[in-house]
């Protein structure tokens, strides 16, 4: 696990990234409760609940309706 922590701490760094973080426990329990085949996107609020999922893609990825979800919740 500290491994984990401290890729992500780097990737974190390299990237410039100034949203928050988690990293995903041993049994990759996040990954797979969220896994999206062949894609998906989530939003997820601060509360921790699922404030947006999108479709399936690729017929119903919609990175556009995503960001607008994002704009919408952080108003």
């Amino acid at each position: 696990m500290d491994e984990r922590v401290e890729v992500g701490t780097s990737c974190m760094l390299k990237l410039a990234l100034e949203m928050p973080a988690l990293v995903d426990a041993m049994d990759d329990g996040v990954a797979t409760a969220y896994a999206g085949v062949p894609e998906r996107l989530y939003l997820v609020g601060r509360d921790g609940e699922v404030a947006y999922k999108g479709g399936m893609g690729p017929m119903f990825f919609s990175p556009s309706e995503w960001a607008d979800r994002i704009t919408d919740y952080l108003a």
